[in-house]
This record gives C-alpha cells, structure tokens and sequence, in this order.
C-alpha cells in the first residue's frame, strides 16, 4: 500500500497563508514555504505548479471562505435587513479569521499576482467575481429602486467599503476589535439605505 503523501495541498496552503499575513506576498517565496513545512521544494511543486499558482489559490481560497458568507447574508431576511448584516459580516467575520482576513483586507490581489490570474485559475476567480458583482446590483435594484453608477456605488461603499475601512486600522495593528466597529458600521449602513430606499441614478 503507498504511503499517504507527508505535505497536503492543504498544509501547503496554510503555511502560505501564514508566511504572507506575516511578511506579504513578495516575502513569500518557495524557500520559504518548504523551510515552514520543513519540506522539500520538490514537495510543493508536487502539488502546485508554481508560485503563482499557490499564491493564487491563497488568494482565492481566502476570498471563497469570505465571500460565500458575505452573499448568503445579503440574500437572508428582509431586504434592508439583510444588507445591515451583509455589512456587520465583515467585523463578525474578522474576529473569527483573523489570518486570512489580514490576506484579504490588509493586501491587494495584486500583491498576490502582479502579473494576473494564472490560467489554471482565471475561469474560477472570473466567477468569483460575477457573484460579487451580481449580489451588489440585485441590492442596488431591490434597496435603492436603481442599477446606475451611483446606486452601485452607493451600495458598495455600505456594504464593502465602510466595513473594511473600519477594520483595518485594527488589522494593521493585530488587535481586537473594539465593539464600537459594529457600531460605526451600523451607523453608516443605516444613513446610506434609508429606509424607503430612494432610486439613486
């Protein structure tokens, strides 16, 4: 019977993960993965085709985990609801990842791939992407009576900008959160979705 492989892709994964909440993107290289695995490069490459593959996968794997929750609130309850706590998830959601969500809000995917998606890649954060863009519209159209520029807008800084611009000091800082971040967050959503939800064109 062959032996189980030592180093998962999953390992692989989580070693990155760690390496680029600590030291970025650019300080994480191959090297220094496998001397965090104590593992051969050999081992990585096994499992990721390149360095751009696995920090894409990183990426993307970060971005999944968020997403997926970010979505299902917005879509869960009533409308205006629903969108507070689509807002309130980026808080609630950093105090329980706080390593990725340094990854995700402390870093730009470019950082990760500064030279573009690798092809092995590109179709899954294509989709990734729509889904995000498609649940910001269809909270525009049913919150806002709008799909314009600046109701989308409008509907990306409540729900996207507000929250991560009031994490990220604490981010930075790798501390708790305060509670008053949910309280800012709140505040904001609550006076950018009023209640009647005007169109805004």
């Amino acid at each position: 019977m062959p032996r189980p492989p030592q180093f998962s892709s999953e390992s692989i994964l989580e070693a990155t993960a760690h390496l680029a909440a600590e030291r970025g993107p650019a300080g994480t290289t191959i090297g220094a993965i496998a001397r965090e695995l104590g593992a051969p490069t050999g081992s990585i490459y096994h499992r990721f085709s390149s360095r751009d593959v696995l920090l894409a996968e990183v990426w993307l794997h970060t971005v999944e985990a968020f997403q997926a929750g970010f979505v299902a609130e917005l879509a869960n309850g009533e409308l205006r609801e629903a969108g507070l706590e689509a807002a309130l998830y980026t808080p609630r959601w950093v105090r329980l990842h706080r390593l990725p969500a340094r990854l995700l809000l402390l870093h730009h995917r470019d950082d990760f791939l500064p030279g573009g998606w690798p092809p092995e890649v590109a179709d899954r954060a294509g989709r990734l992407a729509t889904e995000m863009s498609r649940a910001l519209r269809s909270f525009a159209r049913n919150a806002l009576s709008s799909t314009g520029g600046a109701a989308i807008r409008r509907a990306r800084f409540a729900l996207v900008d507000v929250p991560g611009a009031a994490v990220r000091p604490h981010l930075r800082a790798d501390e708790d959160l305060p509670e008053v971040v949910e309280e800012l967050v709140r505040a904001t959503y609550l006076a950018v979705v009023p209640p009647s939800g005007p169109a805004s064109r």
